[in-house]
């Protein structure tokens, strides 16, 4: 029983301080020229399966032809997915640089 209590306790604190932050570059025209950006966050629920609410990454751009979108799973994104795991609720920041 001590085995399986200390198994279960390795796997829990692995799954806590393991986790990794996810990121996907799309680079649009030729990318970003300077380092003016806008943020957002898409909220996703049911383990990411349904978006709460929709990020424009072409508006946010705001009619720029060269421009890069960072969509990434930050460590602040997982803590607040710990949280709210009960209504397992996934949040994910959007960037885009012009």
């Amino acid at each position: 029983m001590k085995k399986i209590k200390f198994f279960a306790m390795v796997l829990l604190v692995s799954s806590i301080f393991l986790t990794s932050c996810d990121s996907i570059n799309h680079i649009v025209g030729t990318g970003a020229k300077g380092s003016t950006s806008e943020q957002a966050k898409q909220w996703y629920i049911l383990f990411g399966l349904v978006p709460l609410n929709s990020v424009d990454s072409k508006a946010m751009a705001g009619g720029a032809t060269d421009y890069t979108i960072n969509t990434q799973r930050s460590f602040v994104d997982g803590l607040i997915g710990i949280f709210t795991q009960i209504i397992t609720v996934h949040p994910t920041t959007v960037t885009v640089t012009k």
